[in-house]
């Protein structure tokens, strides 16, 4: 009898194996069949910190060559801008994968082969996750291209002349000469009088204040304009030996005059977006103030051409464009729009939507990582990662909403912005908590059998659905 039980009890544990056994299996062979929604673009560690290695070197050099004279000041600054460096090094935004980088730094070489002026500076050259629409050089060796500046280029001619206008500025010292007439300005003996003076006053101290400065402001923003047209004279100078088509030049400054006003995409829809069989999307999110509430006024007047001017991430573009008209003409009908690669040019500019939007979720910015993923979705590009991400943030203001801190991971209505944005952005202002839950659901209910073979979305999906049982 003892036999018989323990042959049974082995029996037993077998098949419990096996059965353990083939649900890891089958486990295994599950995950393996879902996918990511989107493979993000690789870090490139190494890159990142020898760019911080050069960077603080560079600084150090600056800092132990001063002369006495005003150290202080300058030290503060290098300092300062330093810092600006090593906090986008230390951050997620570079893009320094592989790919990307050498891509990037090929369309430099190119520059840089035909430009023996250009030829052994130190250049630190990089993409970054950035929306917003621009290029810069920091001034000490450090060139950005934000990736919401690549996805408005035409062709490689475009990024060409982008990065030919920041060697530019790099090449003729504007960060340094900038700071030196700074220190040279607020060292001087009629502003540390004005300061001394007003440090005695008693009242409207801040008015006198702003008075003091806005001269200087003023002034120093006038020769940054002129800066800009110098970059670009420079910027011609070093385009026009490269095999470039130069007419990009011309193309690429049309662009970002009109570049706050225009979008890549086609203006979100907002109500097809949050309208569901089973919940429909209520007008009243949308809706003026004046038509919600009349007591209330809503300030929904056009900007003034100076407004629009003092908005400009580029102003000044068509003076630009015509202080370069004969020089560019002169060489019309000669270049190429692409000489290195155009295939990946392409692709980045798709890959870096994603990209941007990621970034704005990692910035715990969640009405722009939602604005940049409904627009994908919109143009069905990248779905499964505008789908995931869109289910993601609404779970993520649902719990922002529930402990009061929305407000602090969305952007509020601006003049400046985009209606399409500044109309999600209202929207999302006016939703209650209950709705946020219901939006979630009905969306991620919608997609869930498009998105069964998508890793992350299922857990999305369950979380909404909880809330709105709740």
């Amino acid at each position: 009898m003892y036999a018989c039980e323990i042959k049974q009890l082995m029996t037993a544990t077998r098949k419990t194996f096996t059965l353990f056994f083939s649900l890891i299996v089958c486990s295994a062979v599950f995950s393996q069949l879902r996918q990511p929604v989107y493979n993000l673009q690789k870090d490139d560690t190494i890159l990142r910190r020898t760019y911080y290695e050069q960077a603080l070197q560079n600084k150090n050099k600056l800092i132990s060559s001063l002369a006495p004279t005003y150290k202080k000041d300058y030290k503060e600054i290098y300092e300062s801008r330093f810092m600006t460096v090593a906090d986008l090094l230390q951050s997620s935004r570079p893009v320094t994968e592989t790919h990307a980088n050498s891509y990037l730094q090929s369309v430099l070489q190119k520059i840089i082969d035909v430009n023996p002026e250009l030829k052994g500076r130190e250049i630190r050259l990089m993409f970054s996750r950035d929306w917003w629409p621009n290029a810069y050089s920091i001034g000490e060796g450090t060139l950005v291209v934000n990736a919401g500046l690549m996805i408005y280029l035409n062709n490689e001619a475009e990024l060409a002349f982008v990065l030919c206008h920041e060697l530019a500025h790099l090449f003729l010292d504007h960060s340094n000469k900038a700071i030196e007439k700074h220190v040279q300005t607020v060292n001087s003996e009629a502003f540390k009088k004005e300061i001394k003076r007003l440090e005695k006053e008693q009242y409207r101290v801040n008015q006198q204040l702003e008075a003091l400065l806005k001269p200087i402001l003023m002034k120093n923003r006038s020769h940054g304009r002129e800066n800009e047209a110098e970059a670009d004279r420079y910027a011609f100078i070093f385009m026009k030996k490269t095999g470039y088509d130069c007419s990009a030049i011309n193309s690429c400054l049309a662009m970002l005059g009109h570049v706050d006003d225009t979008s890549s995409f086609k203006p979100l829809d907002v109500e097809q977006a949050f309208n569901f069989p089973e919940y429909s999307f209520k007008k009243k999110w949308i809706q003026k103030e004046t038509v919600l509430f009349s007591e209330l006024k809503e300030d929904d007047s056009p900007l003034s051409k100076k407004e629009k001017d003092s908005l400009k991430t580029h102003p000044d573009c068509d003076k630009r464009i015509q202080l370069l008209k004969d020089s560019v003409a002169m060489l019309q009908g000669g270049g190429e729009p692409f000489l290195v690669n155009e295939q990946l040019f392409n692709q980045l500019k798709k890959d870096f939507y994603v990209e941007i939007a990621e970034q704005q979720y990692r910035n715990k910015n969640l009405s722009r990582n939602l604005y940049y993923s409904l627009l994908m979705l919109q143009r069905e590009e990248y779905a499964p990662y505008a789908l995931f991400s869109i289910a993601r943030t609404l779970n993520n203001m649902y719990e922002g909403q529930k402990d009061h801190r929305l407000g602090a991971m969305t952007e509020g209505e601006t003049r400046g912005y985009k209606q399409d944005y500044n109309l999600l952005l209202r929207m999302i202002s006016r939703l209650k908590l209950d709705e946020i839950a219901s939006l979630s659901y009905q969306f991620c209910k919608q997609y869930k059998t498009q998105m069964s073979d998508y890793i992350g979305f299922e857990e999305e999906y369950n979380k909404a659905k909880s809330r709105s049982q709740q």
